[in-house]
């Protein structure tokens, strides 16, 4: 596709060959990009609006102790403020975002909460053993599981992925994720909810994102098959497909190109802030979906519809 801009955020989204307008669309951000994974928010320009202060809780997730994988920034940290409004406490394991974890932390704090921070490599089964040490130590319980964090990076062609790549986002996305859910589940009683994050690529096959939607696509198989067999445990396991969201892991993935076209394709003709889909967090971590498991929940403007 080709890109014509005008009059600010707003853009025309054309074809390629016959030169037609397509349709009309909200751009959220100029060109930019990143040199590593999964990328730096306090980077980003725009900033991501992470919160929004028309919130308010109601004591959904009192006293309740989250994990959030990832949840210095982006997805992970809009979560976790509702989640602190909601009364819960978080724990927010992260790889080297220091500055964003740190920013995250103060912010929670502010409002009220207890973040405890744990810096390390989740694809290591040891760092996700000590999550649980810490966690325990700390709060002493868990009630919350977002496994949220992950990598992607863009490829023309399957080819392009040496195997370093393949290895590497298989582990930080897959197995960072069952071994972290392994050490914990332990320590999950009834009412306990895990939620996991897969993606719209997952359901239309990004050809850009090969290794990425093989990764996403397996957590969805994970989610449906552990759901079922904690069903009886009154353990709940959910997934949550995203769209594009302006979040650090798009700048640190996509040719710098691309970016004011991301969110382009979805029926409302724009990407989203991360702070639209905290909600969904808070829902699928709370008593209100007590009745939901196994299930995906698709938040992508209309990307995919089904």
């Amino acid at each position: 596709m080709n890109f014509d801009y005008e009059f600010g955020n707003q853009a025309y989204l054309y074809d390629d060959t016959s030169g037609i307008q397509l349709k009309k669309y909200q751009k959220m951000a100029d060109e930019q990009s990143q040199d590593m994974q999964p990328g730096f928010e306090y980077l980003m320009t725009p900033q991501p609006i992470f919160d929004n202060p028309d919130y308010h809780g109601s004591g959904k997730l009192k006293d309740r102790v989250a994990i959030i994988t990832g949840g210095d920034s982006g997805l992970g940290r809009a979560a976790a403020v509702l989640f602190v409004k909601e009364g819960a406490h978080v724990v927010i394991p992260y790889f080297n975002e220091h500055q964003d974890a740190y920013e995250t932390k103060a912010y929670l704090e502010k409002l009220g909460g207890k973040c405890l921070l744990l810096a390390g490599d989740i694809s290591k089964p040891e760092f996700c053993q000590r999550i649980v040490k810490e966690t325990l130590k700390y709060f002493g319980k868990i009630d919350i599981l977002v496994n949220n964090a992950g990598v992607q990076y863009q490829q023309d062609e399957l080819t392009d992925i040496c195997d370093e790549q393949f290895d590497w986002t298989m582990k930080v996305n897959v197995y960072g994720m069952f071994y972290l859910t392994k050490a914990v589940l332990p320590h999950l009683k009834s009412g306990a909810s895990i939620i996991n994050l897969t993606s719209v690529t997952t359901f239309y096959g990004d050809p850009q994102l090969i290794d990425y939607v093989t990764t996403k696509g397996a957590i969805v198989g994970f989610t449906r098959a552990l759901a079922r067999n904690l069903a009886l445990k009154n353990i709940r396991v959910n997934a949550i497909a995203p769209g594009f969201f302006w979040t650090p892991l798009q700048p640190a993935c996509w040719v710098k190109e691309k970016i004011p076209s991301l969110g382009a394709d979805a029926a409302m003709a724009r990407g989203a802030m991360p702070y639209e889909l905290a909600p969904t967090f808070v829902f699928l971590a709370s008593d209100d979906s007590s009745y939901v498991t196994g299930q995906v929940i698709h938040n992508n403007g209309g990307q995919v519809m089904g």
